[in-house]
């Protein structure tokens, strides 16, 4: 009796959430968390699959593809031999010190490749939640927003795997015949996925002034004041963010973030002079003070507004 009524009370939330039974999209509050509820779920399980996917793909190859423990200790092997650790018996491997070690290295590497690879995925269930929330314009924004931003953090992971093996190259000639480099699994690989990250997040920034700059929090000739000194900013913040305190590193990440910073700044001047060519042919800036604006009082339609079909963030019903 109780299956039955679960039943048709999931799929009288079903039908409540449809668009021919709710077309303005309200929800109770109880129902958000529920739905919110759900969207994670399948989002774990998108990564834990990934997950799967990635622990697999560890010690195979996929066609011309090496397998990711060969992508991961690649920079560590192209340390000379003469001084890397082991390099007598044949290859480059890395030290296991304690148990378990290479299961949680395995493990940890697996996580991260496989939420990398299905993140469209797991992505797509936080956005299908907010987005019945959002105006068409406000999506149009986001998707925007999300396709740059998932691009400027491939290209900093990508750009830190190649500085890498210059890092440690030149961190393991400082010894030169009086040390060998062994290093073990969990520091490495911990180093590498710190490196990759931070060089990620780090190309985020210039897209952050890009959207402060749209929103009219700063302005193009705010930035070209600020230039030098943001400029400077960048290659102290790129000094502390790199963990291998080399050269090469700061110096690489330093660099991209200038040329990546000068192209918002020109982009926000484009911005600005559209903006203010706009402003100048709707005669925003000969309004007197106690003129009233040229807004658009016209009301937007309800294709225009929020509608949601499984999930969403409107609450005008809440009870």
């Amino acid at each position: 009796m109780a299956e039955a009524v679960n039943g048709n009370g999931s799929r009288s939330n079903r039908r409540r959430r449809s668009r021919r039974v709710n077309p303005d999209g309200t929800m109770t509050l109880i129902e958000h968390i529920y739905e919110f509820r759900r969207r994670l779920g399948f989002a774990l399980l998108f990564v834990v699959i990934g997950g799967i996917f990635g622990w697999i793909w560890f010690e195979q190859h996929l066609g011309p593809i090496p397998s990711l423990g060969n992508i991961m200790t690649q920079p560590y092997c192209a340390i000379p031999p003469s001084q890397r650790f082991g390099s007598d018996h044949g290859g480059c491997k890395l030290l296991q010190t304690v148990p378990f070690e290479i299961f949680m290295v395995r493990l940890k590497v697996g996580v991260a490749a496989g939420a990398v690879l299905l993140s469209p995925f797991w992505l797509y269930q936080f956005w299908a939640f907010i987005a019945p929330g959002l105006y068409s314009k406000e999506r149009k924004y986001a998707l925007t927003f999300v396709a740059f931003a998932s691009v400027l953090f491939a290209a900093g992971a990508v750009l830190a795997y190649y500085l890498v093996p210059h890092a440690l190259a030149l961190l393991a000639g400082f010894g030169q015949e009086q040390f060998v480099t062994a290093l073990t699994a969990d520091k490495y690989i911990s180093f590498i996925l710190s490196l990759l990250l931070i060089f990620g997040v780090s190309f985020e920034l210039p897209l952050l002034v890009v959207m402060l700059n749209r929103v009219g929090v700063v302005k193009y000739q705010q930035l070209k004041k600020w230039r030098r000194g943001l400029v400077f900013a960048l290659f102290v913040f790129a000094a502390f963010a790199t963990p291998g305190s080399d050269p090469f590193s700061m110096l690489g990440l330093a660099g991209a973030l200038t040329v990546l910073f000068e192209i918002s700044i020109q982009i926000a001047r484009f911005h600005d002079r559209k903006r203010d060519k706009v402003r100048a042919d709707e005669g925003w800036d000969k309004l007197a003070d106690d003129e009233a604006a040229p807004f658009d009082y016209t009301p937007s339609t309800a294709d225009d507004g929020p509608v949601a079909s499984g999930g969403g963030n409107r609450t005008d019903d809440i009870t």
